[in-house]
């Protein structure tokens, strides 16, 4: 009987102990392909962050007048309320017009190897620019940017702060590396899968372990892997097989900026963390449910069939890479003044000089 009770406790502790020891394993083999979100934002060597330059920045972000009409912000694409994003297929621009992307999220976009999706700005810096000058979004000018800035007082005292010494601070540059250093504090730390890959052995539960198992073992890491959990390359899509023509919309991808053969239907992989958060997907924005865009990317990347059951795992999984969302207070704008431009609610749309 004594015996009996020793066997019994035995296998008690055994119990008890194997699914620790296959959490332990799963978390090592995490590591070794992805990385959490530091809690603090990283350091931009070319454009090193101060509190003036990251406060001016966050102004800029939010002000609507840097667009000719005086609509559209930053945030009108890239909302920090909505995880980056902006709950569209393509984003509204100027005059109602709609871009042809997706509006990818700026959360945790400070680690991506380029921004949008066809990479072609090197840096966030570079990006804020884009925007402000393309007709279908914000349709401006640099030199009508600069009138606005310079006509508010505020504006130079707040540019003499974020970039002292400087001569005239005020300049298009500038506005874009304040930008670049706001959206880099954009970061989302401590998901539950952070947690996980921390040593937190309950942060996940079996379902969303399996669909993490299943990421790893059918290759979808193999694009989305890294801290970012994507962003950090390009890879064709369809390369098992193209998607429906609905989702590809006609979009060539990098072709576009390289003109390579090559690169046809080549994109920068998107990040998923937060994806719960920001649809809908892919760059076509055609794509409305988590479960379904997993189905796609499954048959057209891998050629895997997966099971009802292993697609709501891996969404289950998808799911805890939520970190915790930025608070962004948002600020007071400087206030206007009788050369302050007036808005343009004409149609016409502003040629690229530059």
């Amino acid at each position: 009987m004594k015996g009996t009770k020793i066997l019994l406790s035995a296998a008690a502790l055994f119990l008890s102990v194997g699914p620790v020891l296959a959490d332990n394993a799963l978390q090592e083999e995490a590591k070794g392909s992805f990385a959490p979100i530091p809690a603090t934002a990283p350091e931009l060597k070319s454009n090193p962050a101060t509190t003036d330059k990251v406060e001016l920045g966050k102004i800029l972000y939010f002000d609507p007048r840097l667009s000719s009409s005086a609509l559209i912000s930053c945030n009108t694409c890239h909302n920090v309320g909505l995880a980056g994003a902006d709950f569209q297929e393509t984003s509204t621009g100027h005059g109602w017009q709609k871009g042809p992307r997706n509006s990818p999220t700026v959360l945790n976009s400070v680690y991506n190897v380029a921004q949008f999706w066809d990479g072609r700005a090197k840096d966030l810096a570079e990006q804020a620019k884009g925007p402000v000058q393309a007709g279908v979004e914000m349709n401006n000018t640099p030199e009508n940017v600069l009138k606005t800035l310079n006509s508010m007082p505020e504006y130079i005292d707040l540019f003499k702060k974020a970039f002292p010494g400087e001569k005239d601070p005020v300049t298009f540059d500038n506005m874009a590396k304040a930008i670049e250093v706001f959206e880099a504090t954009l970061v989302t730390p401590d998901s539950p899968f952070d947690r996980f890959m921390g040593g937190d052995t309950k942060a996940l539960n079996e379902t969303e372990q399996k669909g993490l198992q299943a990421f790893m073992d059918k290759g979808c890491v193999d694009c989305h892997g890294g801290i970012n959990m994507g962003g950090d390359d390009y890879y064709g899509f369809g390369v098992e097989q193209k998607p429906a023509t609905e989702i590809m919309a006609g979009d060539k991808g990098r072709f576009v900026v390289t003109e390579v053969v090559e690169d046809e239907f080549v994109f920068k992989s998107p990040s998923l963390r937060n994806i719960e958060l920001t649809p809908p997907y892919f760059h076509s924005g055609k794509v409305w449910r988590l479960q379904e865009a997993v189905t796609v990317m499954s048959d057209a990347q891998l050629g895997t069939k997966l099971t009802e059951k292993e697609v709501g795992q891996v969404s289950a999984f998808l799911k805890t890479t939520t970190g915790k969302q930025p608070l962004v207070e948002h600020p007071i704008l400087p206030k206007p003044t009788d050369s302050t431009p007036k808005p343009d609610l004409s149609m016409e749309v502003v040629k690229k000089t530059h």
